[in-house]
């Protein structure tokens, strides 16, 4: 059991995205020819864009099919969000790795395969400050995805609500929390706890979680009922918390603090570092537009690290409201969280943050107190002790003090993590996987019937007929029986891309 335990975690850690496909199970569809059938994902995300085709056996699709990786590439260039101000190139980016996907997915099965593009916090905040640019870079991405002869099912933006619930289902139904197959083959409840989950991308950061508790705020409640079992789970995302949007944060801090000199204090750069920076660079974003000076955007200014650790913890900390509350326990600014129960698992730069600890710096992360006390060794160390310890991760190298301390704050004095719940915390990469691991990483992803999705406040639809599971943006597209529904309060939002366009009834 343990071996099996670890092998689902690897998978998860290794790359959820795993069948964001539609599997169509029960449609009524014509059995094709025994071979594979495929299917082609675009993942979207704040910083990059990356191509995954994946592939199933087509004569076990209504039986137990497995869905693995096929082939993977990743798109050149920033993530489509970068391309506001020229959204033709947007879809331009994407047509080498599309014409890989022509080479990677048979030439008789390119009309039977669909092709989804899922965008996350990146075109979220676009969208806030330039809806028609973000209206005009996903067409432009959906009119290059349409020229290729694959069966196209859309390009849209992901809410933050999305991401979290898809998140929090896709590390379950990974770990088998939710059904299993029997010996015998037979479907079985499994009676385990959930897991959390945990996301820190580069623009947001979310928490989704299942709790007895009373959901105060009724737009952080989900109700879902899989296989006959109800759960209630608690989910917020946090737009501009993401790792890339607080780094943008803290330099505007930086520059208020000491009124927009030419030369401005880093406390969390290592001593030793410095940087010049444009001032568009920092105030080209929704997250920093309030602070934005009347200084010209073409303004250089420099920053100079002093590796101030304890300076730099309240810069952080300020980032965060944990004053303002109207419910009975907020995390921060505002937002009602019940209290964190069960184990977690923590992606992406979570995990990154806490591997740097750990491998290159040496320290162990348990406790609270442990992760706290990295921070301020990492923020004490010289740049040039820092490049000697890890000279391939140059680029990121100077920021490890900010995140970390970020990190602990989030966790801690954020989401309330203590002594006690904090080694309840898996942090765990999300990545691709290694070809030796394959098979330990192969799913059953047809899921039997009877899935039903609720959600309090809105309207509640038809039985779940497939589902299938994200890699690291957590997309779940499920196709709907009878119904789609939305999921949080934006527009944008909605179960995704259903095989065909469905309304309540």
């Amino acid at each position: 059991m343990a071996r099996r335990l670890a092998a689902l975690l690897l998978l998860l850690a290794l790359g959820c995205l795993l069948g964001i496909l539609v599997l169509l199970l029960g449609s009524g569809d014509t059995r094709g020819p025994p071979g594979f059938k495929y299917g082609i994902v675009l993942d979207a995300g704040s910083s990059h864009t990356a191509m995954f085709v994946y592939k199933w056996p087509a004569d076990k699709e209504n039986d137990t099919g497995v869905v693995s990786e096929h082939t993977m590439c990743d798109v050149e260039g920033p993530g489509i969000s970068s391309y506001s101000s020229n959204p033709l190139a947007a879809g331009t980016s994407l047509e080498h790795c599309l014409n890989q996907a022509l080479r990677d997915v048979p030439k008789e099965k390119h009309t039977g395969t669909p092709l989804y593009l899922g965008a996350t916090a990146g075109m979220r905040l676009l969208n806030i400050a330039d809806p028609q640019a973000s209206d005009a870079v996903l067409r432009a991405a959906a009119a290059t995805l349409k020229m290729y002869p694959f069966d196209f099912r859309g390009a849209k933006i992901l809410s933050g609500e999305e991401e979290g619930v898809f998140g929090w289902v896709t590390t379950n139904y990974l770990l088998e929390n939710f059904i299993k197959r029997g010996w015998l083959g037979e479907w079985i409840q499994p009676q385990k706890k959930t897991l959390g989950a945990m996301d820190f991308g580069g623009a947001s950061t979310q928490i989704t979680f299942e709790t007895m508790d009373t959901i105060e705020n009724p737009r952080n409640e989900v109700m879902l009922k899989l296989y006959g079992q109800a759960y209630k789970v608690y989910t917020h995302s946090f737009l501009c918390y993401g790792r890339d949007q607080v780094l943008k944060r803290l330099l505007s801090k930086f520059l208020q603090a000491e009124s927009y000199q030419e030369t401005v204090s880093h406390p969390c750069w290592p001593m030793g570092y410095n940087k010049s920076l444009l001032m568009s660079s920092i105030y080209d974003s929704p997250c920093t537009l309030k602070e934005r000076p009347s200084l010209a955007l073409n303004t250089t200014v420099t920053l100079v690290g002093t590796g101030n650790g304890n300076l730099c913890a309240l810069h952080v900390s300020k980032l965060f409201d944990f004053t303002n509350c109207s419910f009975s326990h907020c995390s921060f600014d505002g937002v009602f969280q019940p209290k964190v129960s069960g184990n977690f698992i923590a992606f992406s730069a979570f995990f990154y943050t806490v591997d740097f600890i750990q491998t290159v710096m040496g320290r162990p992360v348990h406790l609270p107190s442990d992760l706290k006390d990295a921070a301020e060794t990492i923020c004490a160390t010289s740049w040039s002790k820092l490049l000697l310890k890890a000279p391939k991760l140059e680029k990121r190298l100077p920021d490890y003090c900010a995140v970390s301390t970020f990190v602990y704050l989030l966790t801690t004095k954020g989401y309330s993590f203590n002594n006690h719940s904090f080694p309840n915390i898996a942090f765990q990469k999300k990545g691709k996987p290694d070809s030796s691991s394959e098979d330990a990483m192969s799913l059953q992803a047809q899921l039997p019937p009877q899935a039903h999705l609720l959600s309090t406040g809105t309207p509640s639809c038809g039985d779940v007929q497939g589902l299938s599971l994200p890699r690291r943006r957590h997309f779940w597209f499920l196709k709907l029986k009878h119904c789609s529904k939305n999921l949080g309060s934006s527009q944008n939002s909605g179960w995704v891309f259903s095989s065909k366009k469905l309304s309540c009834s």
